[in-house]
C-alpha cells in the first residue's frame, strides 16, 4: 500500500471514529462552545495525526511491542512471482475507483462555487442599508434572512421591528464569531472524502452547533424564549439548509427548539472533553504501530532482523537431497513458556549471534540444504520460524509460524536448531530467556547468469559518486525546464530507468512514466550527462543493474 493511500485510509477512519466519540459523549450538553472547538479539532487532528512519528516511543513501551511482533508476522509482504492469467481485474477496479473519486470531487467543487457565486452575486445585486447600527444587504424579495462572513441579508419588509431585532442579534453572532469558516472547512472535508458518510454526519453537527450558539446569544440577550422560538416556526418554509452561508431558518427546526428548552449542562460536564485526549493519543499509537513493524533495519528491540534479502542470495550450488530428520510444526503455532522461567519477546538487549547479524546470515547460507522433493516440485516461498535464545545461549524450541510446504519446513527448524550458542538477551542487566523469529526465504537456484545480463536487484546495489545528496544535486544543477513547459505550467515527475553497466557507464535511458514530450526529453538529457558510478556488484563480480530514477519538475 502506497504511504498517500495508508494515509488516505487513517485521515477516514478517524473521522468514524471521532463522530461516534462525539455522539457518545458530546451530542446532548449545552456546551456550545466547547463543542464548536472539538468539532474544529476533528477536522484538524483527523487530517494531521497520520503524520505524527511515535516510532521510538512506541518500540519502548513493551506491552505495545509484544503487539506489534506478532502484526509484523502477519503484515510482511510476500512477493511471489506469477505468470500473467487473463485481465488484472484489481487494477481495473482500482482505477474505476479512483476515476469515480476524482468525479466526486469535480462535482461537489463545482456545486461549491456556484453556491458561492449565487452569494457574491446576490450581493452585489442588493442594496446596502442601516437597521440600527448593522448594515445589511435589503433583499428585493421575500426570502430567509441569513449570513455568510461579513455580509448580512435579509428581507426588511417580511419582519417586524421586534422579529427583526432577533434576526440582527442571531446573524451578527454568526458574523463576530466567524462561523462562516467552520461552514467553509467542513464543505472542504466532505469535497475531500465525498464518499465517507461520517464526515457529512459532522458538517451537519457543525451546522446544528452553530446555530445552538447563535440562538444561545438571543435568549441570553433578554428576548422571550417562547417569542423567538414562533417566529423560527413562522420562517419554516425558507429553504436554508443546504447553502454555504448561516441561516436564519435552518430545516432542523425541532433540535433548536428542543435545545433552547433544555436544562443547561452543569459545569462539571466539562471535563468529559478531556477524555479526547486519550482518545488522539490511541490512533497515534495505531497509526505508528504498522510503521514500526515494517522497520527493516536495526530493529533489535522489536521484532528479529529480516534475513530475506541475505538468504535468497545463497550460493546456487546446493546439495540436493532429501532431510535426514523430518520436523513436522504446525503453521501458526505457539512456542509454549517454561512453567518455571518466563520467555521475553521484547527485552532491553536483544540476544546477539557470535559475529553478529552478517555471521549468522554466512551461517543459514551455508549450511542451508534444499529438499530434494521441493526442489523437484518447484516449490518456493518463506518459512517463517521463532525460537527460544535460553538464558546460556543455547537455542530451544524452533517452531514454524508460518510455512508452505513440510519437507522447506522440516529444512528450516533445522537450521536454526542446528546453530551455535548465541549472546543471551539481558533485561535489568540479568540473562533471561527470549523469543526470536527468522523468516527463511527458500529460492531455487537461477542458471549463472550469461554475459551481459542485466540485474535489476544485486548484493551490492550501483551508487553515484558522493551518494543519493550527490546525485540529487547534481540533477538540480543540470536541469533546463524547457519554456514551452514553463509557460503551459507543466509539471510533475517523470520516472526514468537506465542501465548502469559493469564498467559503471550509463546506457539505455527510458522513460516509464512521463508527463509531457519536453519533459520526458530533458530528462533523458540530464541523465546522459550523469558521470561514470559505482557499478553493482552480485556475488563479487561487477554485474550490469537497471536503475530507476524519478525526477521532479516544479515550478518555482
Amino acid at each position: 500500500m502506497s504511504p498517500e493511500l495508508a494515509y488516505f485510509l487513517k485521515v477516514n477512519v478517524a473521522f468514524a471514529f471521532f463522530y461516534a466519540f462525539y455522539r457518545l459523549l458530546f451530542y446532548k450538553d449545552t456546551f456550545f462552545k466547547l463543542r464548536r472547538a472539538i468539532l474544529l479539532a476533528f477536522f484538524g487532528l483527523a487530517m494531521v495525526y497520520p503524520l505524527f512519528n511515535m516510532q521510538e516511543w512506541v518500540r519502548e513501551q513493551e506491552p505495545i511491542a509484544e503487539v506489534i511482533y506478532y502484526y509484523s508476522l502477519l503484515i510482511t509482504p510476500e512477493v511471489e512471482a506469477a505468470e500473467a492469467a487473463g485481465p488484472d481485474w484489481i487494477s481495473i477496479l482500482g482505477t474505476g475507483l479512483g476515476l469515480t473519486y476524482i468525479a466526486g470531487i469535480l462535482g461537489l467543487t463545482i456545486r461549491f462555487f456556484v453556491q458561492l457565486g449565487s452569494i457574491i452575486w446576490l450581493a452585489r445585486r442588493s442594496k446596502k442599508i442601516m437597521i440600527g447600527d448593522v448594515q445589511v444587504f435589503a433583499l428585493d424579495k421575500p426570502a430567509g434572512p441569513f449570513s455568510f462572513f461579513r455580509w448580512i441579508f435579509i428581507h426588511p419588509g417580511s419582519h417586524s421591528e421586534k422579529e427583526t431585532d432577533e434576526i440582527l442579534t442571531h446573524e451578527c453572532t454568526h458574523v463576530s464569531q466567524w462561523h462562516s469558516i467552520d461552514v467553509i472547512i467542513s464543505e472542504f472535508i466532505t469535497i475531500t472524502c465525498w464518499f465517507n458518510p461520517f464526515t457529512w454526519l459532522l458538517k451537519r453537527e457543525v451546522r446544528h452547533n452553530l446555530e445552538y450558539l447563535a440562538d444561545n446569544t438571543v435568549l441570553e440577550s433578554g428576548y422571550d424564549s417562547r417569542s423567538y422560538q414562533y417566529h423560527l416556526l413562522g420562517l419554516a418554509h425558507h429553504k436554508g439548509s443546504t447553502h454555504l452561508y448561516n441561516s436564519f431558518n435552518v430545516l432542523h427546526l425541532k433540535n433548536r427548539i428542543g435545545m433552547m428548552n433544555k436544562k443547561r449542562s452543569r459545569g462539571i460536564g466539562r471535563t468529559k472533553y478531556l477524555m479526547f485526549v486519550p482518545l488522539v493519543l490511541l490512533l497515534m499509537i495505531v497509526s505508528n504501530i504498522e510503521a514500526v513493524a515494517r522497520i527493516t533495519k536495526n530493529v533489535a528491540r522489536d521484532i528479529t532482523p529480516p534475513l530475506l534479502q541475505a538468504i535468497e542470495n545463497i550460493s546456487p550450488l546446493y546439495t540436493l537431497k532429501e532431510t535426514e530428520t523430518p520436523v513436522t510444526a504446525s503453521v501458526e503455532e505457539e512456542v509454549e513458556e517454561e512453567v518455571t522461567s518466563e520467555v521475553f519477546t521484547v527485552v532491553e538487549k536483544m540476544p546477539r549471534f557470535p559475529g553478529g547479524d552478517a555471521v549468522l546470515l554466512k551461517h543459514l547460507s551455508k549450511n542451508l540444504v534444499y529438499p530434494r522433493d521441493a526442489a523437484s516440485a518447484r516449490i518456493e516461498g518463506r518459512v517463517v520460524v521463532s525460537f527460544v535464545v535460553r538464558k546460556d545461549g543455547s537455542v530451544t524450541d524452533p517452531v514454524v509460524v508460518r510455512g508452505i510446504h513440510h519437507s522447506l519446513d522440516a529444512e528450516a527448524i533445522r537450521v536454526v536448531g542446528d546453530m551455535p550458542k548465541w549472546e543471551p538477551g539481558t533485561q535489568r542487566g540479568k540473562p533471561v530467556n527470549v523469543k526470536y523469529t527468522v523468516p527463511v526465504q527458500f529460492r531455487l537456484p537461477a542458471e549463472e547468469q550469461a554475459e551481459g545480463h542485466v540485474f535489476t536487484v544485486v548484493e551490492q546495489m550501483p551508487r553515484f559518486p558522493g551518494g543519493e545528496a550527490a546525485l540529487l544535486k547534481y540533477i538540480s544543477s543540470q536541469i533546463k525546464y524547457p519554456v514551452r513547459a514553463q509557460e503551459e505550467g507543466i509539471q510533475g515527475r517523470v520516472v526514468a530507468s537506465m542501465v548502469v553497466d559493469a564498467d559503471g557507464n550509463i546506457k539505455d535511458i527510458e522513460v516509464i512514466r512521463g508527463i509531457d514530450p519536453d519533459l520526458d526529453r530533458e530528462a533523458k538529457r540530464v541523465i546522459s550527462l550523469l558521470p561514470k558510478w559505482q557499478p553493482g556488484e552480485q556475488r563479487g563480480r561487477k554485474v550490469s543493474v537497471k536503475y530507476t530514477i524519478p525526477i521532479q519538475f516544479r515550478l518555482q
